[in-house]
C-alpha cells in the first residue's frame, strides 16, 4: 500500500499551517500549574482548566493547540480500531500505548485554550475530506479503507499510517519549539518528538519483519 506524498503536497500544508499561525492573535497568560500531560502517559495533568499557567504565549502556540487536537483525535480514532482488527500483538499494544499519551493531552491542550480565551475545536470540526495533505492527517477514504481491513493487512496499513501521521505531529512540534513562547506547550512539543519518533522506529522495524 503506497502512502507516499507528493512533496508539494507537504510544503503547501506547511505554508497553510504557517499562515494560519500568522493570523491568530497573540495574548499572555499567568498562573501557577502547568498540568502538563506525558506523552507516555505519566504525569497526567490533573487539572485540565487550570493547565494554561506559566508565562506569555504567543500565536504559534494557539496554532500548535488548536492544529493538534484534531491530529489527536484522528490518531485515538485509528488506535481505537486496533482491538478488533490487528492481528499482530505488538500492533494492539502499539495502539493502545497511543491512546494513553494522546487522550491526556487533547485535554492538556483544551485547556490551555479555554485558559487563553481561545475556541477549542469542536469534535467533528475538522471535516475528514480536509485532512488529507495536513500534516500527515488521513483523508476520508483512506480512514474508510484503515475500518474494512483486518489481520495482517490492517497491522501493515496502520503501521504505514500512522507513521506518516507521527511525522505530521513530529513537524507541528518542531514548529512549536522554534516559534512557541509558552514554556509547557513547548515541553509537550519536546516529548511529542522523543515518543513517535521512537514509535516510528518501532513500526517501521515491524513493517521490515513482516
Amino acid at each position: 500500500m503506497n502512502r507516499t506524498r507528493s512533496l508539494a503536497r507537504r510544503t503547501a500544508a506547511v505554508a497553510a499551517a504557517g499562515a494560519a499561525a500568522l493570523v491568530l492573535a497573540a495574548c499572555g497568560g499567568n498562573g501557577d500549574d502547568t498540568g502538563l500531560a506525558g506523552h507516555g502517559g505519566h504525569n497526567v495533568t490533573a487539572s485540565a482548566s487550570a493547565s494554561a499557567s506559566q508565562g506569555q504565549h504567543n500565536a504559534a502556540d494557539v496554532a500548535f493547540a488548536r492544529g493538534m487536537i484534531p491530529h489527536h483525535r484522528q490518531a485515538v480514532e485509528m488506535a481505537d480500531l486496533a482491538p478488533e482488527r490487528a492481528q499482530s500483538p505488538e500492533v494492539k499494544k502499539l495502539a493502545a500505548d497511543i491512546r494513553k499519551a494522546q487522550d491526556p493531552e487533547i485535554k492538556t491542550l483544551s485547556g490551555w485554550l479555554t485558559s487563553w480565551g481561545e475556541e477549542v475545536p469542536a469534535e467533528g470540526a475538522m471535516d475528514h475530506s480536509m485532512h488529507g495533505g495536513v500534516e500527515g492527517m488521513m483523508s476520508a477514504e483512506e480512514m474508510t479503507e484503515l475500518e474494512n481491513l483486518s489481520g495482517k493487512t490492517f497491522d501493515s496499513a496502520f503501521m504505514e499510517m500512522m507513521i506518516e501521521h507521527h511525522e505530521g505531529a513530529v513537524e507541528m512540534a518542531k514548529t512549536e519549539q522554534a516559534d512557541g513562547a509558552y514554556e509547557p506547550a513547548k515541553k509537550m512539543a519536546g516529548q511529542i518528538i522523543i515518543s513517535q519518533s521512537a514509535e516510528i522506529e518501532q513500526m517501521n522495524k515491524l513493517l521490515g519483519e513482516s
